[in-house]
């Protein structure tokens, strides 16, 4: 109520303005922004465990750690459904599945999702917003993140947190203590909006590369989830259940027309890429599906990769 107070307040000073002043426009640019945000437009959680852990197991191999805490989250949420905002920081090497658990998170929790970018942001505003009194000021990611949800509790990703960078502009990650703090976030004031807006509601998942160049008191406000690399089994799985079906559909092949061995797959897996996550190890599925796609278009019926067809086309 207090909040539609002050917007009519702006909006009586708006009628008192001559048509066309620089003036009228910033205020009438506020109320409109101010009014697309969800003030009071929630999705309803979804509560039901089982359909969650169904819904990470079918998406997800592996990671047991992180699928095992969101389940305990989505547990007391149903017991105290009050419970405010939380805050994880998922911590690992690149191609670990960082920012697709995220995703799966905001489906399992049948949330809204929005993912803010943080990697090269040196400029505080681009987190809390410029002043009005600015030409062409704007508000900041948080609001525009909230903006695009649409609802007042989305799943929000913070990606490469630790890529948070300063200079003359202020520091960003000063600015993003405030939002990441379950105590202060009930009531985060944008420099554009300047009515304070819940974001207790938010679920925040941050993902970073290391902890190293995280600043200590921001540190302090995540709870840190790590999640290190895969092992060859999980590899195994992860790529005969997600990655394979994927590039055979992106390079228009049918499952019929293109068959990997556990053989060559074991042999891809430990010879031709070494790496923590599968982002090489997805390349070279590609690799082989480009070159069995030539070969069908050349005339054969289907193509099975064995270990002497791997070694042939890789």
């Amino acid at each position: 109520e207090h909040i539609a107070e002050k917007l009519l307040a702006e909006n009586a000073k708006l009628a008192k303005m001559p048509f066309g002043t620089p003036e009228a426009t910033v205020i009438r640019n506020y109320i409109e922004t101010c009014l697309e945000l969800p003030w009071d437009k929630k999705s309803k959680d979804r509560v039901d465990i089982k359909h969650a852990k169904k819904i990470l197991d079918k998406d997800h191999d592996g990671i047991d750690k992180v699928k095992e805490r969101i389940l305990e989250f989505l547990a007391v949420k149903q017991l105290k459904t009050d419970l405010k905002g939380q805050i994880l920081c998922l911590v690992g090497p690149p191609g670990v599945g960082k920012t697709s658990i995220a995703k799966s998170i905001a489906k399992a929790t049948n949330r809204e999702y929005a993912r803010i970018s943080l990697g090269g942001i040196r400029d505080e505003a681009e987190i809390r917003g410029h002043r009005r009194t600015y030409i062409g000021s704007m508000p900041g990611r948080i609001i525009n993140a909230l903006k695009l949800a649409g609802t007042s509790n989305p799943v929000i990703l913070f990606d490469e947190l630790d890529k948070l960078t300063k200079d003359a502009h202020g520091d960003p990650t000063s600015a993003m203590l405030e939002v990441l703090d379950v105590e202060q976030n009930g009531a985060f004031r944008d420099n554009f909006i300047e009515l304070p807006i819940d974001l207790s509601e938010c679920f925040f998942i941050a993902t970073a590369n290391t902890t190293e160049t995280i600043p200590a008191p921001l540190l302090d406000r995540l709870e840190v989830i790590q999640m290190d690399s895969y092992s060859d089994k999980e590899k195994f799985a992860i790529a005969k259940n997600h990655l394979i079906p994927k590039q055979l559909k992106r390079h228009g092949l049918k499952a019929s027309q293109c068959r990997f061995s556990d053989e060559a797959l074991n042999e891809l897996i430990t010879s031709y890429t070494r790496e923590n996550g599968v982002r090489n190890l997805e390349r070279e599925i590609a690799s082989v599906c480009r070159k069995s796609a030539k070969r069908i278009v050349d005339g054969e019926t289907k193509v099975n990769v064995n270990l002497d067809v791997l070694k042939d086309m890789l």
